[in-house]
């Protein structure tokens, strides 16, 4: 099966595997290491869930060319709202004692993500303590470093979608 995937839809698979994997990574940190998420961490749980759903979904609609093209865009998109979001956390949220009350946090309270998913989307840390270090490197640059992958990811399977004569 894997040797008739088109390069295109190899690519959304690998999009939606980076980013299941980048949740993987957080959740495991958060929960067994003890290094709760702030109200910008959260929001960008958010966007990689969102990535991957996309990426699956233009992978399984190998056959519809539109809608790979779709999801190819939409997953740049939202890569590129990530990394924004990623950015902000790192330069500005960080240096402030609360995200309470901040666009991170209007949006998780809005889409009752922290009651639908608590596990997943609730932020008990304030900004300037959730952007640690890990491996020598601030939360927020590993995220901007995986948004900056999957969006690259996103624009190589679009450029190849249309460049593609199907």
């Amino acid at each position: 099966m894997a040797d008739r995937l088109t390069f295109p839809t190899r690519i959304l698979v690998a999009c939606a595997a980076g980013s299941v994997a980048a949740l993987v990574l957080g959740l495991s940190l958060q929960h067994a290491f003890d290094k709760h998420p702030c109200a910008w961490c959260v929001l960008q749980r958010l966007v990689f869930v969102l990535i991957a759903v996309v990426c699956t979904l233009g992978a399984l609609s190998a056959r519809v060319r539109v809608a790979q093209i779709a999801a190819a865009l939409a997953a740049d998109a939202l890569a590129t709202a990530g990394a924004a979001s990623a950015l902000y956390l790192h330069f500005v949220a960080s240096r402030s004692d609360s995200c309470a009350l901040s666009l991170a946090d209007k949006v998780i309270m809005a889409l009752s993500l922290h009651e639908i998913a608590p596990w997943m989307f609730f932020a008990d840390a304030p900004c300037n303590e959730a952007n640690l270090p890990f491996l020598g490197v601030p939360f927020a640059l590993w995220s901007l470093m995986g948004f900056l992958a999957l969006g690259t990811g996103a624009v190589v399977a679009l450029a190849s979608l249309l460049r593609s004569p199907r």
